[in-house]
């Protein structure tokens, strides 16, 4: 199998994060230089408050910078990562459900180590930090499967924390002399308590493991190595997160709004949690689509791929783009992309065909610019369709509906605008039209989708494409639409 990149978060300490480091690279089995690891080390000052994870510690600013390193991480490849704190892993779902790479478990590596090689061993003394016993760290790792031992409360803070924070400790770069006395002080309290092994559950540990193991029979546990071997091993798939939709917002902004809408009402959810992330790039500045396909606008190719990237960049699984006229853009943007932009005309002309089997001619509702770029008159003829557009004058009035003084994207969905939607549909239903797509995301705020809608003495259906898009982005999510 492939070797991963492994990505390394430094700067946690430092002193155990470059022992992490020196252990992954020493265990790498490897006979030549070439053959070691791919790591990329990223170690950056950071203020984390104060000092000692004990029982007022905040986390928040060692979050912060976390994540941001990971980001970093990320823009390089990295195929999983390694986080050098036990504080960190208190917090690493947190983490884990906002990032594409796997971030590699220390507790998942201990409590492997523990069961292969220690099988019968119950009895664990724990070394941690007062923060990490708070949150019950070991706890949620070991479950039931052993029976934890810490120092006594005044062991904790006098000797285990001193030891690791103290003005003359571990961390501090204090490797022998009082932090050592002060740590096997804290292993004879946990050993004078049963424990059959040690587990420190402070990285800082490994670094003076040997003087520790000097002085006692019971098996120390090199944390650091345990955590070392299991990245080398690691082979994991980019860890499940949240699915998130990508919208290109902006085009127009009433409709990107809808879109969202329309995604949120079609997804099952009893709470907030159990819908569907979304990351909206909303740019209303892209050139308008019509005044480049029928004139001479600007050509929004670019501001439309930029905000492709945008999402991609984001971490989205898939790009949502609620403009029908942007789609005469997207063939020639999917081509640079390594995320599938949900080609919501495609999805309209297959709905069609399954919900109006029995229809032959379909009326198309949209931009003069949608209308001559023929998106759509290329799929529903692919698809055995016959389109009818509204004649010059009708066309005429659905540009006005969405462009003019009063229309739908000046913020009106009633009056003039409709009265001229409506002229505009009569029109392609004179021609034979069965069904309508409501073929500008806007004009479903002006006509509501409908399967049965009365107009020149005839039943039709009106077909709204954000509404099908929204469905698609659902079901595309693992979720099933309402």
């Amino acid at each position: 199998m492939e070797k991963q990149r492994l990505g390394i978060v430094g700067g946690l300490g430092p002193l155990a994060g470059a022992d992490i480091f020196f252990k992954l690279v020493k265990s790498t089995p490897a006979a030549s230089d070439r053959e070691h690891l791919d790591i990329i080390f990223e170690q950056h000052p950071f203020d984390d408050g104060h000092a000692a994870a004990d029982e007022t510690f905040s986390p928040n600013a060692r979050k912060f910078y976390i994540y941001d390193t990971i980001r970093e991480l990320e823009k390089r490849d990295v195929g999983a990562i390694v986080l050098t704190c036990f504080i960190s892993h208190t917090f690493l779902d947190e983490i884990q459900s906002e990032i594409k790479p796997p971030i590699i478990s220390i507790m998942d590596a201990l409590t492997a180590y523990c069961r292969r090689d220690y099988p019968t061993v119950r009895k664990l003394g724990i070394l941690t930090s007062t923060y990490a016993r708070r949150k019950r760290l070991f706890e949620s790792a070991f479950g039931a499967d052993a029976d934890l031992i810490y120092p006594n409360d005044q062991v904790q803070r006098d000797c285990l924390m001193e030891a690791v924070y103290g003005p003359r400790g571990i961390k501090a770069g204090h490797l022998r002399g009082r932090s050592i006395d002060l740590i096997q002080r804290t292993c004879r309290d946990v050993i004078d308590q049963g424990a059959e092994i040690i587990l420190p559950g402070f990285t800082e540990i490994p670094i003076v493991i040997d003087q520790l193991r000097q002085a006692f029979n019971v098996p120390i546990i090199d944390c650091n190595q345990v955590y070392a071997d299991h990245a080398i091993a690691f082979h994991g798939l980019a860890a499940a997160r949240p699915y998130k939709i990508g919208v290109v917002g902006g085009v127009g902004p009433a409709a990107t709004v809808d879109f969202m809408n329309k995604v949120v009402a079609h997804t099952p959810a009893d709470r907030d949690q159990d819908h569907i992330k979304m990351i909206v790039d909303h740019n209303p500045q892209i050139p308008d689509r019509t005044a480049n396909l029928i004139g001479d606008g600007a050509d929004p190719t670019i501001p439309l791929y930029s905000a492709c990237k945008t999402l991609e960049a984001e971490g989205a699984d898939m790009i949502a783009i609620p403009c029908n006229t942007a789609h005469a853009y997207v063939e020639r943007i999917q081509r640079y992309l390594a995320l599938p932009i949900v080609n919501m005309l495609f999805e309209t002309v297959a709905h069609i065909r399954r919900a109006h089997p029995d229809c032959r001619t379909v009326g198309l509702l949209a931009t003069a610019g949608t209308v001559a770029s023929r998106v759509y008159h290329e799929m529903l003829d692919a698809a055995g369709l016959r389109t009818v557009a509204p004649d010059q004058a009708q066309q005429d009035l659905v540009m006005r509906a969405i462009y003019g003084e009063r229309g739908v994207k000046a913020g009106y969905i009633d009056g003039q605008c409709r009265e001229d939607l409506l002229e505009a549909l009569r029109n392609t239903v004179d021609k034979g039209a069965e069904v309508a797509i409501l073929g500008c995301t806007e004009l479903p705020l002006i006509l509501p989708q409908s399967d049965a809608f009365e107009i020149s003495g005839k039943t039709i259906a009106l077909i709204d494409p954000t509404d099908i898009l929204a469905r698609k982005a659902v079901e595309l999510s693992g979720q099933r639409s309402q």
